[in-house]
């Protein structure tokens, strides 16, 4: 079945090529098409489209398929095109000519713009979720660990004292930003595209604002040519702020790699965590990170995809849309993966809290002795060079304390200011609009 179908039999190959992974990639949107449905219905019969009995015969089946879906029995069946032709069946099998009633005021274009701009709220939701659970272990350890020193770099050269209270807080306040990101791609998926149709609207008196609301949007995109040009876009749009989630843990994940080298031995997983090799018995490797790190560079690819195949379109839709969803829909799937990955890890992992007792380290405090001779009077580049000189002269014997009080530093890590900070970020996303939303549309 086909909803566009007029009795022309398709070339099988052609028809192979068209279809491709669209059914596939259709059963993570085929809850979101039903609860879709139930709000469009609601508006038809609000304007005279649908009788109050057909709307209470439609409402009842649409819930009745949600269950069937949440509950596994839920299948494309062969020969059906995709999830929107899946469902008006259904319903026309159950209900005869009242589910063929269904598709009025709309086209498949704005249904699965829809469908997937409903997802992606999920979606975002549940990534999220998962976001807040890295950044309150990751909290935890800086916490934890605040007075374990560790070296810190540039340039991969040891530079300055650092703390494990540091290192584990900068991925934190890192993931605040991140999620400042998402928030706005959470934003641009929030609006509504119902009503666009084909691209043109419809002649039908179709009630926009109503099924915002009943679908818990922010607002709806009024232009129903841009509506369909936002397709694409949303998408990239929402997977630059995964990808940025997804920069922070692959370099994370670079550090673990690294710290966990025995040349560094900042770091150690148990041993169930990691990994080891056929022919050498010694290895214990952090393949774990290793993949964490590919996999998140591999995310952060996805954006480029996505332009690559929506870019210099003009306006309207194309069918190469239709291969947005198998770079998008997965997105999230794997990066919940990593996300949740990196939290066992870093809640199980073991740190060196000795690593500074090894000589090779004693230069670390030099700026701490140039400091320290500015605070004496000595003007600042005197006290440099007096003890670059003595470097040079390996007559250098660093004092080994720790004197950071500033904001963000050492001895000031501004835990409580970067929970702040995330807590208001989460509060301005308002999951809880669509949540209740959904949830009308779903009772019984």
């Amino acid at each position: 079945m086909k909803l566009w179908d007029k009795g022309t039999k398709i070339n099988e190959l052609i028809e192979s090529f068209t279809v491709g992974k669209d059914r596939e990639m259709d059963f993570f949107l085929a809850k979101f098409d039903v609860v879709g449905s139930l709000a469009h219905i609601q508006m038809l019969e609000h304007i005279g489209l649908l009788e109050k009995e057909e709307l209470v015969l439609l409402s009842r089946e649409l819930k009745n398929i949600y269950r069937e879906i949440a509950d596994g029995k839920f299948a494309i069946e062969e020969g059906v095109e995709d999830i929107h032709s899946q469902i008006e069946l259904m319903l026309t099998t159950r209900l005869g000519e009242t589910g063929k009633k269904i598709h009025s005021g709309r086209s498949r274009n704005d249904q699965v713009l829809l469908d997937l701009k409903l997802f992606t709220r999920d979606a975002i939701q549940t990534i999220t979720d998962n976001c807040i659970q890295l950044f309150r272990i990751l909290i935890t350890q800086s916490d934890k660990y605040k007075g374990v020193l560790m070296p810190g770099y540039t340039h991969l050269q040891v530079a300055m004292p650092s703390s494990f209270g540091l290192w584990f807080s900068a991925y934190a306040e890192s993931l605040t930003d991140d999620l400042m990101l998402l928030q706005g791609a959470y934003r641009v998926a929030d609006q509504n595209p119902l009503g666009s149709a084909a691209g043109y609207g419809s002649s039908f008196p179709l009630n926009r604002q109503m099924t915002t609301d009943l679908l818990g949007f922010e607002t709806m995109n009024f232009n129903v040519v841009y509506a369909q040009m936002g397709r694409g876009k949303m998408e990239r749009t929402v997977l630059s702020a995964l990808a940025s989630v997804a920069a922070t843990l692959s370099r994370l994940a670079y550090d673990v790699c690294l710290f966990m080298s025995q040349n560094f031995n900042f770091v150690k997983l148990p041993d169930e965590l990691t990994t080891g090799s056929s022919i050498m018995p010694h290895k214990k490797n952090p393949d774990v990170f290793e993949l964490l790190r590919a996999h998140c560079n591999k995310i952060q690819a996805l954006p480029a995809q996505m332009l690559t195949v929506t870019n210099n379109l003009p306006s309207g839709y194309f069918r190469d849309m239709q291969l947005t969803k198998e770079l998008f829909i997965p997105a999230f799937q794997e990066l919940n993966d990593c996300i949740s990955v990196a939290a066992f890890a870093l809640e199980n992992i073991s740190i060196n809290d000795h690593i500074l007792d090894d000589e090779m380290y004693r230069y670390l405090y030099s700026v701490e002795e140039v400091n320290r001779l500015v605070l004496s009077g000595t003007p600042f580049r005197d006290a440099y060079r007096e003890v670059g000189a003595a470097i040079e002269k390996n007559q250098f014997k660093p004092a080994k304390e720790i004197h950071h009080t500033h904001e963000g530093s050492i001895g000031n890590l501004c835990l409580d200011r970067i929970q702040a900070k995330m807590d208001l970020v989460i509060a301005q996303f308002h999951f809880e609009k669509a949540t209740k939303a959904i949830e009308t549309l779903l009772q019984e």
